[in-house]
């Protein structure tokens, strides 16, 4: 009987797979991501839901993708509504879009939709790797590759980096390079600012709160600001002075595909 109870015991569930199996197939398989999209047809700054709908929309078109992100999480402002509050919202007719993805969702009031947070942002997440999407997260960028007169990729670091005094370590970031760049960084506008201090670029600022011309005004001015790259999302707002829209989604869904849109044209134009 004791015999019977040590065997069960001695009985293991996983199979037996050593450290150093774990941690060669974890930095062959990062190295594999980066080597293969250190040129990428896209790189997109910022895992928000304007680049992520980018992204999905890109790769489904055929194109290699890459999404930089500084958090070590992705969905930007996605995972909440407002207010440390998890329902998101989005008017009518961006549900659609939550129908493209399988969100489930309830209208709140005429023209509204409103969906769990957790569930919208962790759909679109899986729908951009499902596309294809690779993502480097805990990546910051740093600055611009530019060359003849266009964006020609991004130059990036780890975000950790950036934590530690200047005096202490100095860590040379790498360069990543790309037919075009989509710039979905949200409020920080990063690619962009870098362009703004070498005066290539006019920044604004965001406009006060106003839903109604702030949504639409974002899908209107999403385009490109520089040859080789195109802004989405808040980006938009930040870059043109928009008025801000808050806690409701439509726009940066609709940004995000427009965006992937205009990157698409002029890849194929850069061909001819």
């Amino acid at each position: 009987m004791q015999e019977a109870v040590r065997a069960e015991k001695q009985k293991k569930i996983f199979t037996n797979v050593s450290e150093v199996e774990i941690t060669r197939a974890i930095a062959n398989e990062f190295n594999s991501v980066l080597i293969d999209r250190a040129d990428s047809d896209v790189i997109i700054i910022g895992a928000g839901p304007s680049g992520l709908t980018a992204g999905r929309e890109l790769a489904l078109m055929g194109f290699r993708v890459l999404i930089i992100e500084q958090n070590n999480y992705l969905g930007g402002g996605y995972w909440l509504g407002g207010y440390m509050m998890n329902p998101v919202t989005v008017r009518e007719p961006a549900q659609k879009i939550w129908d493209e993805l399988g969100i489930p969702y309830k209208k709140a009031s005429e023209g509204l939709y409103i969906t769990p947070g957790p569930h919208a942002a962790s759909k679109l997440i899986a729908a951009a790797c499902d596309a294809g999407v690779k993502f480097l997260n805990l990546t910051k960028f740093d600055d611009l590759v530019l060359k003849n007169g266009r964006v020609a990729g991004i130059v990036v670091n780890w975000m950790p980096v950036s934590a530690l005094p200047r005096n202490i370590t100095c860590v040379d970031p790498i360069a990543l390079e790309a037919k075009m760049v989509i710039d979905a960084s949200g409020h920080d506008s990063v690619a962009v600012k870098r362009l703004v201090d070498r005066k290539l670029v006019e920044w604004k600022g965001m406009d006060p709160m106003w839903v109604d011309q702030g949504e639409d005004a974002v899908v209107e001015k999403t385009g490109e600001v520089f040859p080789g790259l195109v802004i989405a999302g808040m980006t938009v707002t930040e870059t043109h002075g928009l008025a801000r829209m808050g806690p409701t989604f439509g726009a940066m869904l609709f940004s995000g595909k427009k965006a992937a849109e205009i990157t698409a044209a002029k890849i194929k134009a850069l061909g001819k």
